[in-house]
């Protein structure tokens, strides 16, 4: 794929043009582009548009745009055809939510289409939400992994009340965690206790596809 088509998708995700980041991808999908490389690409611009925001540069609208650009690239026929033709069975079960103290969605939501292309089952709990409710839909659903999102740095004690409540009710040995914030480091995930965690959304998902097909857990932090 061209180069110039590559810089060009990431600055109008970045930019929020919606019509010419659609019409790129659809570029890039016909010069051969890998799907997956094609989502990379995408994260990238979405990690882009996370910056501004940060730096109160853009607003929640603004991320809600760049959320919908991200959708619809992701529902192009072909790739919705290459993510069913290549798991065409659901390779897992998740919950995921934002931790409480948090009402941040952008970067779970981002996380959780990755989850659906690469065709998990996802049970997003939304934001803001306790530890009694996390406990009470992995009893539920019986999931394959619990995703504990935040953005906050406040939530990294949260997250770690969440793992905790795990451990109470006798079910941290039957699911494995990942959390997912971009302040998270090292030293943050072993004081929380989960399993895995990333600090990019493809990263993120690329972690539970190996843990779902090996079992492997380990902190994983994303490059950008």
């Amino acid at each position: 794929m061209r180069n110039n088509i590559k810089e060009s998708l990431v600055s109008c995700v970045e930019q929020l043009d919606e019509e010419n980041s659609i019409r790129l991808a659809k570029e890039a999908l016909d010069d051969g582009i890998d799907p997956i490389y094609l989502l990379d690409l995408m994260n990238e611009g979405m990690k882009r548009v996370g910056i501004l925001y940060d730096c109160r540069d853009y607003f929640i609208a603004d991320l809600i745009m760049a959320g919908l650009i991200f959708r619809q690239i992701l529902e192009l026929e072909e790739m919705t055809d290459f993510f069913h033709r290549t798991y065409d069975k659901k390779s897992g079960k998740i919950v995921i939510g934002t931790v409480k103290g948090d009402i941040h969605d952008i970067g779970k939501d981002i996380f959780r289409y990755m989850l659906e292309a690469y065709g998990f089952d996802v049970i997003d709990l939304g934001v803001d939400v306790s530890r009694e409710i996390f406990v009470k839909n992995v009893e539920k659903h019986n999931p394959d992994i619990l995703a504990l999102s935040g953005v906050l740095t406040s939530t990294v004690d949260e997250m770690k009340e969440v793992v905790n409540s795990m451990v109470e009710a006798h079910l941290r040995d039957k699911v494995k965690i990942i959390i997912g914030a971009n302040h998270l480091t090292q030293d943050a995930f072993r004081f929380i206790g989960a399993d895995g965690f990333a600090t990019d959304a493809s990263v993120g998902a690329k972690l539970c596809r190996e843990w779902v097909n090996a079992g492997n857990g380990q902190g994983v932090e994303g490059n950008g």
